[in-house]
C-alpha cells in the first residue's frame, strides 16, 4: 500500500469521536495524517464536544479531549497533501468563514483530491462550492445546505451508519458511520488492508 499524505481540517469543538477515531484509522492501516487549526500551532490543542443521540430533537453534547494539533496550518500547502478529511461537530460553522480554509479545501476539489467529509463537516463542502452535482449526506440538519449547494441528497438511514461516495468525495451522516466511511475513503484513497 502506497503510504498517503492526509490533511484534517479541525476547530475547537470539532466533534470528539469524528476527529480521533478517523485520526486513529487511517494512522492504523499506514498514513500519515496531519492535523490543522487555524490560529494554532503545532503542539498545541483543540477542544473537542461529544454529539450523543439519547432521543431528543437534536444531539446532546458533552465536553470531550483535547485533540493534539501536528502542523501548523499557515506554514501548510495544500498541494503537498494526497487527501482531506474534514470532521464534523461545531469547528465546520466557523471554520467556513476562514477564506484560507476555503482555498484549501478547493484544491482537494479542484485536484480531483480525496475528500472525506463527516457530520457537519459538509458545511465546509458547500461553502467551498465543491459539491454541486454531486451526492452528498450528512447529518440531517445540514441537508437544506447540502441542497443549496446543488449536491443531491443521500439518505441516511435509521442508525446514521451509511455513506455515500460520489467519485472523489466520500460522506457520511455522523460518527456511527465510521466503519462505512473509512472503508470508502480507504478505497478512493486506493488503500487496501491485507487479511
Amino acid at each position: 500500500m502506497a503510504v498517503k499524505k492526509i490533511l484534517m481540517l479541525v476547530g475547537d469543538f470539532v466533534e470528539d469521536y469524528e476527529a480521533m477515531v478517523p485520526f486513529q484509522m487511517l494512522l492504523m492501516v499506514g498514513h500519515k495524517v496531519h492535523t490543522v487549526c487555524p490560529g494554532k500551532k503545532a503542539g498545541e490543542s483543540v477542544s473537542t464536544a461529544v454529539h450523543d443521540f439519547e432521543g431528543h430533537q437534536t444531539y446532546s453534547e458533552k465536553p470531550g479531549h483535547n485533540f493534539g494539533i501536528t502542523t501548523t496550518f499557515e506554514e501548510i500547502k495544500a498541494e503537498d497533501y494526497d487527501a482531506l478529511v474534514v470532521p464534523g461537530g461545531r469547528s465546520p460553522e466557523y471554520l467556513r468563514l476562514n477564506p484560507a480554509v476555503i482555498e484549501c479545501v478547493r484544491h482537494f476539489a479542484k485536484e480531483n483530491k480525496p475528500i472525506a467529509a463527516v457530520c457537519h463537516g459538509q458545511q465546509l463542502l458547500a461553502a467551498a462550492d465543491v459539491i454541486k452535482g454531486k451526492t452528498c449526506t450528512g447529518y440531517p440538519a445540514v441537508q437544506p445546505e447540502v441542497e443549496a449547494a446543488g449536491a443531491t441528497w443521500c439518505e441516511v438511514n435509521e442508525t446514521a451508519s451509511n455513506a455515500c461516495t460520489d467519485g472523489n468525495i466520500v460522506t457520511a451522516p455522523a460518527w456511527p458511520a465510521h466503519p462505512a466511511w473509512i472503508r470508502e475513503f480507504l478505497k478512493v484513497l486506493g488503500s487496501t488492508i491485507e487479511p
